[in-house]
């Protein structure tokens, strides 16, 4: 909703894209215990319906009971079954159509939009709860094969009020222009979960980068 005062940036935390359940759970519990983050999102692509559920299984009531969103990457099928919060769905994964139609009308579904406005403007007026734009920086978690200038996340806070997300190679050294730009969320992964210090300083480290930032 367009309000006078910009909603505040916050942290959208991406799990890296191979972990162990068990093992990974008390580092994620660590970084949403450091400060506010708005939603997590699972991202095992390729693995096994049932490695993705055990994942889910492990990791969901540990966001969910911080009321924290979890959310799923690519499987809205998974996503309605087991009970997540919602999914994140890439140009080549499930159409948001078929998305929504799995889902219902009241979980979340985000778009990637890498660069593309026009992309961006159909899923908000389709209905996407949010749409995501990058990578902004190179990024060691996925192949970078867009990456827009900060400029897009400006031009979509004055024009659009659908949320929208900031990804790619962001860390708490970089991530000031995208906040000044008027990112609502900064996708981050590898910069926290690979932080020499642990995942909750890099939380920290984040959340003093983005007040700042603004």
């Amino acid at each position: 909703m367009a309000q006078d005062e910009p909603a505040p940036c916050r942290l959208y935390l991406i799990t890296p894209a191979a972990l162990e359940p068990a093992n990974f759970a008390p580092l994620l519990a660590a970084a949403l215990d450091a400060g506010d983050i708005a939603c997590v999102q699972l991202r095992l692509k390729g693995e096994s319906d049932d490695k993705i559920r055990r994942a889910c299984d492990a990791l969901m009531p540990v966001a969910q009971s911080r009321d924290v969103a979890f959310i799923l990457n690519d499987r809205p099928d998974l996503a309605a079954s087991i009970g997540c919060d919602g999914v994140h769905v890439g140009q080549e994964d499930t159409p948001y159509k078929e998305a929504r139609r799995l889902l219902g009308p009241d979980r979340i579904i985000g778009v990637t939009c890498h660069d593309d406005r026009d992309l961006a403007m159909e899923a908000a007026e389709a209905g996407a709860d949010y749409v995501a734009f990058g990578a902004f920086f190179p990024s060691g978690t996925k192949e970078t094969k867009h990456q827009p200038d900060p400029e897009i996340l400006q031009w979509w806070s004055e024009v659009m009020t659908v949320p929208v997300v900031a990804i790619g190679g962001i860390t708490p050294a970089n991530c000031g222009p995208l906040v000044a730009a008027g990112t609502d969320f900064l996708a981050v992964s590898g910069s926290v979960w690979n932080h020499p210090e642990g995942s909750a300083v890099a939380v920290k480290d984040f959340l003093k980068a983005i007040a700042a930032a603004r």
